[in-house]
């Protein structure tokens, strides 16, 4: 598994766009300071599907759907978080920041994960 610089996380989500990826999808329209369309994770004929330009977020009233411009890629191309990390990385010539984890890092993620199963039990 691969862990991406917290420097370069930031770096990629202050340079996409996600009005300009959603657009890509679907048509958005102004309304205030949100951009409004047709969802692109359901059918609909109202628009529901709201993008803040600002916050850099979506949400659609319709499905519930909503996040960043990683989680747009992630659910709409049916990508991994880290997939869509090299999506966004690539449409926007970033190179790529990451490493795979150390033995110990592994270890403490598969302990971390049981601790959720167990809790959630």
């Amino acid at each position: 598994m691969a862990i991406f610089p917290d420097a370069w996380l930031s770096e990629l989500l202050s340079k996409s766009d996600l009005a300009a990826i959603a657009s890509e999808y679907t048509l958005l329209k102004p309304k205030g300071k949100r951009l409004w369309g047709c969802c692109p994770f359901h059918s609909e004929k109202t628009p529901s599907f709201s993008v803040n330009p600002d916050k850099q977020i979506y949400h659609c009233f319709g499905c519930g759907k909503g996040g960043n411009s990683v989680t747009f890629i992630m659910e709409h191309e049916q990508m991994t978080y880290p997939e869509a990390l090299r999506w966004l990385a690539a449409k926007y010539h970033i190179e790529i920041q990451e490493r795979e984890m150390t033995d110990e890092e592994r270890k403490q993620q598969s302990e971390r994960e049981s601790m959720f199963i167990v809790n959630e039990w």
